[in-house]
C-alpha cells in the first residue's frame, strides 16, 4: 500500500493534492476536520472546511479565507479527490477522506461514535487506512449512557437548588457546553453561561441550532440574582475568583476523564459526570472496525498502548507523531476556544 498522506512536521500532508489536514504549522493550504484550537490554527494561507465548521473558525480566528463544502460532496484537488463525512464529534465535525488512484485513506479528525442529539452523527468511511484518535484508548474509558447523563445532572443541580447552592459545571465552550444544554431542564432554574461559552453558543445559534435560553455572566451576576441557578463555566474558572462570585455553590466537571479516580481527585470537585466528545474504548474499537481498513495510524492519545492493541487484532498498525491534545483536561489550555 502506497502511503497517500504522511506524518510531516507541519501535520498530515497529502502530496498528490498538497494540501495538509489539520497542520499545526502555517501552510499554503488547510483542510480542517472541525474548529476545537488543537485542529483549526491561525497562519494558513487558506481554510476548506464544512460549512458547520467555518462559522466557529471564522469567530476564533478572525478574518481567514476558508471555503465550505457540505457532507459528501467531493472535491478535486489536484490528483486527490477529497470529500467531508460526519464525525459526530462536535457541530459540523468532519472526518476527511482523501482517494488517490483508487486508493481511500481516511483522518478521523476527532470523534465519538454515540448520537449527542446536537452534532450529525457519526458516519463509518469504508478505506484502505484509517488515521484514528485514540484520546481514550484504555479499556477503562466508557461513558455513561446520554439518558442516565441527563438524570444525574440535573438531579444533582436539583438537589443543590433545593439546598439553596449554586451549581457550577465545568465544560468545554464548543461543543459539550452545547450537548450539556440540550440535556438541562430549564425548571429547575436558570442557566448561566461563562463569556467564552455564550459567545460560541452565539454562533451555534446562528446556525440554527436550537438551545436553552442562558444568561451571560457579567461582572455585575452574582446568586442573588439568580437563586437555583446552573452555572456552566470553562475548566480553569470552576475554582477561581470568577466563580466565587457565587457564594455557596457545589462543583462538578463533566469530562471523560472522570473516570480516572486520580483526575477527579486532584480536581476537588463534588461530582464528576463521565461524558466525553471523543469516542470511548468501544467507540473506537468499533469505529475502526466499521472502516474495514487494514492499515490504522493512532494519534494523540494512549497511542503506543492502543498500536499494541490493535497489532493483536491483526492490524497493520501504527503510531503517527502529531500536535494534537485531544481532552487535554489537565492541560492548561484546556481548549476553551
Amino acid at each position: 500500500m502506497t502511503d497517500i498522506l504522511t506524518f510531516t512536521d507541519r501535520g498530515i500532508y497529502c502530496p498528490a493534492g498538497d494540501f495538509y489536514i489539520d497542520p499545526w504549522r502555517p501552510v499554503d493550504r488547510a483542510l480542517i476536520t472541525h474548529a476545537h484550537s488543537d485542529h483549526a490554527r491561525p497562519g494558513m494561507g487558506s481554510y476548506l472546511a464544512t460549512d458547520g465548521t467555518a462559522p466557529v473558525m471564522k469567530h476564533r480566528l478572525g478574518n481567514i479565507r476558508v471555503d465550505t463544502v457540505t457532507y459528501g460532496s467531493e472535491t478535486q484537488i489536484g490528483d486527490a479527490r477529497v470529500s467531508f463525512h460526519p464525525a459526530g464529534h462536535v457541530p459540523g465535525s468532519a472526518q476527511i477522506r482523501v482517494e488517490v488512484k483508487g486508493q481511500v485513506w481516511v483522518v478521523s479528525g476527532d470523534y465519538k461514535t454515540v448520537a449527542d442529539g446536537l452534532s450529525t452523527p457519526f458516519a463509518p468511511v469504508k478505506c484502505h487506512a484509517f488515521i484514528t484518535e485514540c484520546t481514550f484508548g484504555l479499556p477503562v474509558f466508557s461513558w455513561t449512557p446520554q439518558a442516565i447523563l441527563t438524570g444525574q445532572i440535573n438531579d444533582w443541580w436539583a438537589a443543590n437548588a433545593a439546598a439553596g447552592r449554586t451549581s457550577i459545571l465545568g465544560t468545554y465552550a464548543l461543543g459539550k457546553a452545547q450537548r450539556l444544554l440540550r440535556l438541562l431542564n430549564p425548571d429547575i432554574g436558570p442557566i448561566l453561561t461563562h463569556a467564552a461559552i455564550e459567545n460560541t453558543n452565539e454562533v451555534i445559534r446562528n446556525q440554527g441550532v436550537t438551545l436553552p435560553q442562558t444568561i451571560r455572566v457579567t461582572a455585575e451576576t452574582n446568586a442573588k440574582n439568580h437563586p437555583g441557578a446552573l452555572v456552566l463555566a470553562t475548566p480553569s474558572a470552576v475554582d477561581s475568583t470568577w466563580a466565587r462570585r457565587f457564594g455557596p455553590a457545589s462543583t462538578a466537571f463533566a469530562s471523560g476523564w472522570m473516570a480516572l479516580r486520580g483526575v477527579r481527585r486532584r480536581r476537588a470537585a463534588d461530582r464528576g459526570f463521565i461524558v466525553s466528545d471523543h469516542a470511548d474504548w468501544d467507540g473506537l474499537n468499533m469505529a475502526i472496525k466499521a472502516t474495514g481498513a487494514t492499515k490504522i495510524f493512532a494519534t494523540h492519545g494512549y497511542t503506543a498502548t492502543f498500536r499494541r492493541w490493535l497489532c493483536e487484532q491483526g492490524y497493520d498498525a501504527h503510531v503517527g507523531s502529531t500536535d494534537y491534545q485531544g481532552e487535554g483536561f489537565d492541560n492548561p489550555k484546556e481548549i476553551e476556544e
